[in-house]
């Protein structure tokens, strides 16, 4: 997950600082040298780095702070308020004119950055209310690219404009405007051509769509996976054709998260949205200060409520505390949870956006999500009446849904000791509801079946 490396490092020194009741000098700057080598580490530019650790020193060795109460804890705030600034103090929107008015947004990149991908996330995002997306397919170079924004137009539900790979990229432009205007599509987003890497007809290209229609935003898409690379990609397209903003995909990767932290400062452009996965609702916006917060272990429990508000059924939810007051847990909620929580970015996502203080005793080796796919195996092998009424499940069944799902009876005997600890959890969760019962669950010890 994106971050883990930079976060469990500065966790460590941020845990030694707080473990000092009084902080010299030295101790500040001693502090600041692990947090310096691990933002290198983390593939940050150098002189960001630099500026920000002299940022960080100049307020954290101040009176104000050696004479606190708490001088670990402002040290740290000072360091989560320095990294919202290096990130751009404040989120940024993408420029969308009135309705009336036609918006056009170039989206360019590097081939494999996943721009096709993004640019269909990015129009589903936005298709909300008089917003009336379209797709314009401008890459006729690569192989099937055009065929791969068609698909995902398909998939997102917004139209796709296509000339084929016979016209000019900047003709397409102008032909896409037209229809536009004909159809009442009013925001459209150009699917450029990606090269393996920067040239000088690429940027060519760019430049004659700009000069034949009036792009109203041009977004860089590029690859957080590549690191110092790619703030040099993004140095390199706004010196040749002006960028308003980044687009940075594959932040739920294996990254340092270098990139993140240095595109702002380098380049001066804003991160507008972030690429969580490869799901088509896999897009979010970028706030400064939320990321600042993950970086630094505190979590992101904001953006967490966010996609749980867009994602989730509340009909579902209503029904489902209704039966949870009266204890009526069965296979058929538990499935509807797991739906939940796919919808959410799986069970690792929303780790990653809990503190690290609720977080840190589990391990990765602790959370298997292919366990979550064994279990929904083991309930579809049962029958409607056994998943409406868990207490059907006796020995015989047990054998019958194991073969059914092709795992051990020990599974299946687990996952249905499981549903009877849920069942009096919520026994007890409903008495607190009701208020019969207060205090605690006394020495239940409850695991989720994943």
């Amino acid at each position: 997950m994106a971050f883990d490396s930079l976060t469990g490092r500065l966790q460590q020194v941020f845990k030694n600082l707080r473990g000092k009741g009084k902080l010299t000098e030295a101790d500040v700057k001693a502090a600041l040298k692990e947090v310096k080598i691990a933002l290198l580490e983390a593939d940050v530019n150098f002189k960001v780095v630099k500026d920000f650790i002299k940022s960080v020193e100049e307020r954290a060795v101040g009176e104000e702070v050696m004479k606190s109460l708490t001088p670990g804890q402002m040290v740290v705030k000072i360091v989560n308020e320095e990294m919202v600034k290096l990130l751009g103090s404040e989120k940024k929107e993408l420029t969308i004119l009135p309705s009336n008015e036609i918006t056009i947004v170039m989206m360019c990149g590097l081939q494999g950055a996943g721009k096709t991908t993004t640019t269909a996330k990015l129009a589903k995002k936005l298709a909300v209310g008089k917003v009336k997306p379209l797709l314009v397919a401008c890459d006729i170079y690569r192989p099937a690219a055009i065929k791969q924004l068609q698909v995902n137009g398909e998939k997102v539900g917004i139209p796709v404009f296509s000339m084929g790979d016979g016209y000019k990229p900047a003709d397409i432009a102008k032909a896409a405007v037209a229809h536009a205007k004909e159809n009442g599509e009013n925001l459209l987003f150009l699917d450029t051509a990606g090269r393996l890497q920067i040239d000088e007809d690429m940027m060519d290209e760019l430049v004659e769509i700009k000069n034949t229609v009036s792009v109203t935003q041009t977004l860089l898409v590029v690859d957080a996976m590549t690191g110092q690379e790619a703030v040099n990609v993004a140095k390199t397209f706004d010196e040749k054709i002006g960028l308003d903003g980044v687009i940075l995909t594959k932040l739920d990767g294996d990254t340092r998260g270098g990139a993140a932290l240095s595109i702002r400062a380098v380049t001066g452009k804003p991160i507008i949205y972030a690429g969580m996965g490869e799901k088509l609702t896999d897009l979010e916006e970028f706030y400064p200060d939320r990321m600042a917060n993950r970086i630094l272990g505190m979590g992101d429990i904001l953006t967490l409520i966010d996609k749980a508000q867009s994602t989730m059924d509340m009909e579902k939810s209503k029904e489902l505390e209704k039966r949870i007051k009266k204890a009526e847990f069965d296979y058929n909620d538990m499935l509807d949870q797991f739906e939940q929580v796919s919808k959410l970015g799986g069970v690792k996502s929303i780790l990653g956006m809990m503190p690290t203080q609720f977080t840190s005793r589990i391990g990765d080796n602790d959370v298997d999500e292919s366990q979550m796919d064994r279990v929904k195996a083991i309930i579809y092998s049962m029958t409607k009446e056994e998943r409406a009424n868990p207490a059907l499940i006796n020995m015989s069944r047990k054998s019958r849904i194991a073969k059914g799902a092709g795992v051990p009876i020990a599974e299946v005997n687990r996952l249905t000791k499981q549903m009877d600890q849920m069942k009096k959890l919520m026994k007890q969760m409903g008495g607190m509801m009701k208020g019969k019962k207060r205090g605690g669950f006394g020495n239940n010890k409850f695991r989720l079946p994943f």
